[in-house]
């Protein structure tokens, strides 16, 4: 269910209390998914507090999709999400598909292709938290 769907009051922040009362979340919750989830980055006010968007509820309400109705684990689902953030979610290649088309790749390439997407995705959230942009 998106924050549209729960009837989120029409106001540009939110403060944690509110966060976890649209998304019937508890603030240490909140708190503890924001150390695993990078997505999931609320700003802080002048006096420290958590300032959340409109994106930070869906992205929590995501979350909790994830880890309570899917049934993923934090890691995975940590994986799930920032392939839905990128614009795309990886499907899985059936056996001998790769092979049929003439794709040829043995894990240890995926893997090492899978290490670098993961790095730059890293460098990617961080600048974008800095408030730089790639050009």
């Amino acid at each position: 269910m998106t924050a549209t769907e729960r009837k989120v009051p029409n106001k540009l922040f939110f403060k944690i209390g509110e966060v976890c009362e649209i998304t019937d979340t508890q603030p240490y919750v909140l708190r503890y998914w924001e150390s695993e989830f990078p997505a999931l980055a609320p700003a802080k006010n002048s006096s420290g507090q958590r300032i959340y968007r409109r994106r930070d509820i869906d992205t929590v309400l995501r979350i909790k999709q994830l880890l309570y109705e899917e049934g993923f684990t934090i890691a995975g689902a940590k994986k799930r999400l920032e392939s839905e953030l990128a614009g795309r979610v990886d499907t899985p290649i059936p056996p001998g598909a790769a092979e049929a088309a003439g794709i040829v790749a043995d894990e240890s390439g995926r893997s090492a292709l899978r290490q670098v997407r993961e790095q730059l995705r890293e460098i990617l959230t961080l600048l974008d938290r800095n408030g730089k942009t790639p050009a």
